[in-house]
């Protein structure tokens, strides 16, 4: 395994000193150390991988120094466009260091979200003309490919990809750990919420945390799954599914579970919400200011107001609660009035260590989901 410490110092040692991307829980021991010893404006956690790829684009024109972009492998979807179109060398030609998590590796166990993905990563690379080496486990081996990754870029002005496979860095824990005093966690406005919902009520919620808080509380509320679509991938689009639905079952209220970093990934899927106007549709964003299933790395989620996003963005109604009483006053009309409304809840960061994971695969789910339905 390789000390985070002793990586970094490589990556800064090879002029390697700015950082963006999306968290990823492979990645969460190097993430957190860069966030520790990085200065805010050098290592800017961004909305989306795309997004990071032009930020990281921009800092190179700006500087000519190699900047690195950190991701998940599902993220690599969102990099196609500006890797293909912007960075590459039959375009602008901009040389950066993608460090990405390799979620789904063939032969590990993994979630199901992650096979297709972990089956085609390099492949995938590979497609794009996107040279690339598998990170070893010594980090004399690690320094070597950093400097060799490092003159690549420099001689070839082209992106080059580390890809990391679970368990490579030593545990290390955030330290620079930011606190809210909401009296919320997730999983009890979770559950304040499908406590009230009516049997015609149909959930669409986020990936991570929020899918496996809602799976378990329906289970120990001695409630059926078949209500709920569980987007256990897919970041970011739980409300366009949540839409199309709403925009077919429209004597059904459709009530998306979202986040704040899955809301902020595609922000601009609000307008098209609020453009479409669907009576029944119910958005609400959980928002403690974290990516917290992959680390508890920060967002910009407190930092922005998403009631009046959803303003500008035409949603009819707007509420929001950072407590249980407050939720309960709420809620109500935030489901009864015509839509479509937003409601964001202020929680805590965190979860239970003993979270589970949805007992039933994603067609399972779909299947019991969809004859529901109809």
């Amino acid at each position: 395994m390789i000390d985070p410490k002793q990586f970094y110092e490589a990556l800064i040692e090879n002029g390697i000193d700015f950082f963006t991307g999306v968290p990823d829980s492979t990645l969460k021991d190097i993430c957190a150390y860069i966030t520790d010893n990085t200065k805010k404006e050098r290592n800017i956690i961004a909305a989306n991988e795309g997004g990071a790829v032009a930020l990281a684009t921009g800092y190179h024109l700006a500087t000519n120094d190699i900047p690195l972009v950190y991701m998940q492998n599902s993220g690599i979807g969102n990099t196609v466009n500006p890797l293909m179109s912007l960075t590459d060398p039959y375009v602008y030609s901009i040389p950066m260091l993608l460090m990405i998590g390799w979620r789904g590796e063939p032969g590990k166990k993994d979630e199901p979200q992650h096979k297709k993905q972990g089956k085609v990563t390099l492949q995938l690379l590979e497609a794009m003309g996107i040279k690339y080496q598998i990170l070893p486990d010594s980090i004399e081996g690690t320094q070597k490919i950093i400097q060799s990754s490092v003159t690549y870029m420099r001689n070839n002005n082209a992106p080059f990809a580390i890809v990391i496979r679970k368990g490579t860095f030593e545990n290390y824990k955030l330290k620079t750990i930011f606190e809210t005093d909401f009296e919320l966690t997730r999983e009890q406005a979770i559950k304040e919420i499908v406590q009230v919902l009516s049997d015609d009520d149909i959930v669409v919620s986020t990936t991570g945390k929020t899918s496996r808080e809602l799976f378990e509380l329906r289970d120990q509320l001695g409630q059926n799954h078949e209500k709920d679509f569980l987007t256990v991938g897919s970041m970011g689009h739980a409300s366009q599914i949540a839409l199309g639905i709403a925009i077919k079952k429209t004597d059904r209220n459709v009530f998306c579970f979202d986040g704040d970093g899955a809301a902020l990934m595609h922000a601009g899927s609000m307008g098209i919400i609020g453009n479409l106007a669907p009576k029944n549709f119910k958005h609400i964003i959980i928002n403690n200011g974290a990516h917290d299933s992959v680390g508890g790395q920060p967002t910009i989620g407190l930092s922005i107001s998403f009631e009046q996003l959803a303003r500008t963005f035409n949603y009819r109604n707007v509420f929001s609660a950072n407590s249980s009483q407050i939720l309960k006053h709420v809620f109500k009309d935030f489901a009864k009035s015509s839509g479509p409304n937003l409601l964001e809840i202020f929680v805590k960061k965190g979860s239970r260590k003993d979270l589970g994971r949805p007992t039933t695969s994603p067609l399972q789910n779909k299947q019991s989901f969809k004859k529901n339905l109809h």
